[in-house]
């Protein structure tokens, strides 16, 4: 009898020393961080929309966005912050939705890393909330602010979209910024906006 308490402390002794040496490990200041894993980081998908004829919408119009939508840059629900959402319809009329003009941006640089068979050259039609609450603004229509006050989903950047300079120069008096066009911001986004492009290692 004594001998089998005896066999049952070692092994419970064993166990205890191999959670300490684990535990230790995990917070062990030499523990390999984050940037030592970063082959393993999670990617979302988020799958673009099929065209519903149903609708009776053309193939390129802009449409409303479905609340499991996921922006396939960052991976949020676009659906949940419909004055900053942004659309890509390809030519096809199958859509993927984004959850702001920043994510847009990046999304058109690189098409083809966040939607897989898709290219730039297969987009046919872009839009963007009007943040003052109007109906969707075609990309190039669009004016955005840039550098105001107001964070855009992700607490970091912003761009919100405005119908006009007019609109988005009185945003940008009450809450800083300056205005600026789509095609400006697609020759190039300025340089701390381009620094929050996600998955920046290469493939």
């Amino acid at each position: 009898m004594q001998r089998r308490l005896w066999l049952m402390g070692m092994a419970g002794a064993g166990l205890l020393s191999a959670g300490g040496a684990l535990l230790l490990a995990r917070h062990s200041p030499s523990a390999p961080g984050p940037s030592a894993v970063a082959e393993n980081d999670i990617c979302i998908v988020a799958p673009t929309f099929s065209y519903d004829p149903a609708t009776g919408l053309p193939p390129t119009a802009a449409r409303s966005v479905p609340a499991d939508a996921r922006c396939p840059v960052c991976g949020m629900f676009p659906a949940r912050y419909p004055r900053w959402a942004a659309q890509v319809i390809f030519a096809d009329g199958d859509v993927q939705f984004l959850d702001s003009p920043l994510s847009l941006f990046h999304y058109l640089q690189r098409v083809e890393r966040y939607t897989t068979g898709r290219r730039r050259a297969d987009v046919a039609a872009v839009y963007v909330a009007d943040h003052g609450g109007g109906p969707w603004l075609p990309l190039e229509q669009a004016v955005f602010v840039h550098g105001s006050s107001q964070l855009g989903p992700m607490r970091s950047g912003n761009l919100p979209a405005f119908a006009s300079a007019a609109e988005a120069q009185a945003f940008a008096a009450r809450h800083g910024g300056q205005a600026l066009a789509a095609a400006a911001l697609q020759r190039s986004l300025p340089r701390d906006l381009q620094q929050l492009a996600p998955h920046t290692h290469t493939p």
